[in-house]
């Protein structure tokens, strides 16, 4: 195997016997079946993330790939490998309750550190990159029809003679879930029972992914509407249903700090946590550079109070400071309006008041409208909503004098420098989703999400190491 292999240069560079401490948590000593090896079952996530498979397809894989066997420990002629059941197991069991994104992520920052690759003073780039949720808000029973009608493709792809042997999709048509999974079910006792298709990748993977929605469904009847994934806005006009990764980058482009939230969140909320999170991972922080979410007034206090500089483009329409209920109404950057707590945006702005009244006083604001029909059955109108009220409206102060200070700043040259670094975190949130597949969730909840995050972004970083160290010759 090369010398460059970028999983033998994993295995040869991380300890990662730290597993061990953390998994042992969830573990019990005197209790159940002795465990499997936590570090080899920590290496079927890495591989699980990097490779879009079911858990059976990645263990059937890992019998004939020697890249695979090689990373995790395994002989060559080895035939006895772990039931894959154990894999989810092991994901929802045992690795529940770890701060697995700041785990992973401080131990690539100790070894950029390490090997010279970055630098303890740093300017961090924050960004947030968007996750649909695996289950785009449909029904189980749609999600299990979608599924059985990619199977019949693979199927009729190789054998056109097997539709005349598939179930009658009659028993899918009855709107009943239990009819949906009993057909399903069918689907695949009739492909098995044919056979033939032993040997077909493209069948067997799609069978393997409609067995694994069968038993998800059958565990969890709203297995298909993701309790934790919400509604987020990209612009005025579309949106998506998912999550959001908040997400804190060196100048080197190595991930200092992530944190992952349902959609609804707002961008600029994240950035002192991100700092903090990097300041603990051992990075003392020069500059916060981000677009115009990162420019809310709290943003501005904090890096002033904590001497670092902040570049990003102020927006006057983002004051929270000034209302009573900023932290409950969010501002959406991409889509210039607010958002209510339920997630609900506003459809219009309207400007009012005057620079100067009568008293000298900026009385100047802007007022967004929402749909007062949504607000009259929102489960969180109280105290939002008064009854029998014809319009909602959420008003923001235009001007602060601390943004008006900020926008000096924004004129300077030092802010133009390091405003010039805020493109790199595009490329890293693009090669996320390009060459790693986070543009949608593998599993179901946020515990899942995080799983996928963590062991995405250890990837990610451990790549971009491996580059620098081969480039500066450590």
């Amino acid at each position: 195997m090369d010398k460059d292999n970028f999983w033998r240069m994993l295995n040869e560079t991380v300890d990662l016997s730290f597993i061990y401490n953390e998994v042992q948590k969830n573990d019990c000593a005197n209790m159940g079946r002795p465990a499997q090896d936590p570090i080899l079952m920590f290496k079927y996530v890495l591989l699980k993330s990097a490779m879009k498979l079911s858990d059976r397809d990645l263990i059937r894989k890992t019998r004939v790939d020697m890249e695979m066997k090689y990373f995790l420990g395994y002989a060559p002629e080895e035939t006895n490998f772990i039931d894959p059941s154990l894999l989810s197991k092991f994901r929802h069991i045992r690795l529940k309750d770890l701060d697995l994104v700041d785990l992973l992520l401080n131990k690539t920052v100790e070894i950029a550190l390490s090997k010279g690759v970055m630098n303890v003073r740093n300017k961090l780039i924050q960004d947030s990159t968007h996750t649909h949720a695996l289950y785009q808000q449909v029904s189980p029973r749609e999600e299990l029809l979608k599924r059985a009608k990619d199977l019949r493709k693979a199927v009729y792809a190789v054998d056109e003679g097997m539709k005349e042997k598939m179930p009658s999709k009659r028993k899918a048509n009855s709107g009943l879930l239990e009819d949906t999974i009993e057909y399903t079910k069918e689907v695949i006792k009739a492909v098995e029972t044919e056979g033939g298709f032993e040997n077909c990748v493209a069948v067997n993977e799609r069978m393997d992914y409609l067995r694994e929605g069968i038993e998800d469904t059958e565990t969890e009847i709203e297995y298909s509407k993701d309790r934790d994934a919400r509604i987020g806005h990209k612009t005025a006009d579309t949106n998506f249903f998912g999550y959001k990764t908040h997400i804190a980058m060196s100048e080197e482009r190595i991930i200092t700090a992530a944190v992952i939230t349902s959609g609804e969140k707002h961008d600029g909320k994240q950035m002192q946590e991100l700092a903090e999170k990097s300041e603990a991972a051992g990075i003392e922080v020069e500059a916060v550079i981000g677009d115009g979410a990162y420019s809310e007034k709290e943003n501005i206090e904090y890096c002033k109070e904590k001497e670092i500089k902040l570049a990003s483009k102020l927006s006057r329409t983002v004051l929270h400071g000034n209302r009573r209920n900023s932290k409950r109404f969010e501002y959406n950057k991409d889509a210039g309006m607010y958002v209510c707590p339920q997630g609900h945006m506003a459809y219009k702005k309207v400007k009012t008041g005057t620079k100067k009244d009568k008293n000298g006083v900026d009385t100047r604001v802007e007022l967004y409208f929402f749909n007062v029909e949504k607000c009259k059955y929102c489960p969180k109108r109280k105290g939002c909503y008064k009854e029998g009220a014809k319009t909602k409206t959420y008003s923001v102060k235009v001007k602060s004098d601390i943004h008006i200070e900020y926008m000096d700043y924004m004129k300077t040259k030092e802010f133009e420098e390091l405003y010039a670094h805020r493109y790199k975190i595009e490329a890293k949130n693009g090669e996320l989703k390009s060459e790693y597949g986070y543009d949608t969730a593998q599993g179901c909840g946020l515990l899942s999400m995080n799983i996928q995050g963590a062991s995405t972004m250890f990837m990610v970083n451990m790549k971009r190491i491996f580059k620098l160290m081969k480039y500066k010759g450590v």
